[in-house]
């Protein structure tokens, strides 16, 4: 089967239970897969050779800079990030050969996401968005920051695919509030390189703002009240941010 010139691009760090799924939704694409690990301790690695993948180490975890290094071992033109809660569905694989099978008028496009919470796909309360993640390789952006890195068109000159992106995120409630908990306290230290303050009204205002704002004003509870822990989830994460940001501040 005639493989497109693409080079598909994960991070890892100790996946070795999503690890499988990622690759095998991508293996028909290509034949360029790099997978960029920090050091994993468990199967890991054994997995991604095992696919064939070409795998690197970079210790470091700024996933700003963890994408830019595994964007420099791309060999082809176009690339396509991944993480290894992702997975791409039967129809974005089919749209993207498609794309590459002739000359492209864009140079970036869009991917819808494909939400699941528990199991379970949502679609409303801020789970409903686009990124960019098929772009060619010169004219990618990649912002450096530890947690909520962009991919970014020099450009601007984007299209949109309809295929999806299946992301599973939140797979547990431990999972879930693990995660929160380290993206709050790498934020912190990132808020608190920046001088920020924190305050009684970011303590305790900010969490209750943004538990209303994911299930209330932009109708997280369509997806049904199972949601509910999620979007505490997000209130929990803004609250240990902003409470642990002094210890940062004072330890910088």
């Amino acid at each position: 089967m005639k493989k497109n010139k693409l080079s598909v691009l994960i991070l890892t760090k100790n996946n070795e239970d999503l690890l499988t799924d990622t690759i095998l939704s991508v293996k028909y694409l290509t034949d360029e897969i790099i997978v960029v690990d920090s050091s994993s301790k468990d199967k890991t690695i054994k997995i991604a050779q095992k696919y064939k993948a070409k795998v690197f180490n970079y210790p470091y975890l700024n996933l700003g800079k963890k994408r830019q290094f595994a964007l420099s071992k791309a060999y082809y033109d176009w690339v396509l990030f991944l993480d290894t809660d992702e997975r791409v569905s039967n129809k974005l694989q089919k749209e993207i050969k498609n794309k590459l099978s002739k000359k492209s008028f864009y140079n970036a496009y869009l991917i819808p996401f494909s939400n699941h919470y528990l199991g379970k796909r949502i679609r409303f309360g801020g789970e409903n968005y686009k990124m960019i993640r098929l772009l060619k390789k010169k004219d990618a952006i990649i912002t450096s920051s530890p947690v909520h890195e962009e991919i970014q068109s020099k450009s601007g000159n984007i299209g949109t695919l309809n295929g999806s992106v299946y992301h599973y995120s939140y797979r547990t409630l431990f999972q879930t509030f693990s995660k929160f908990t380290d993206y709050a306290l790498k934020e912190a230290k990132e808020k608190a390189k920046r001088g920020e303050k924190t305050s009684l009204k970011k303590i305790f205002l900010y969490p209750l703002h943004m538990f209303w704002a994911r299930f209330i004003k932009d109708k997280g509870y369509k997806d049904g009240f199972f949601r509910i822990p999620l979007d505490l989830g997000f209130a929990y994460m803004e609250f240990i941010t902003y409470i642990t940001l002094p210890f940062f501040k004072i330890f910088k």
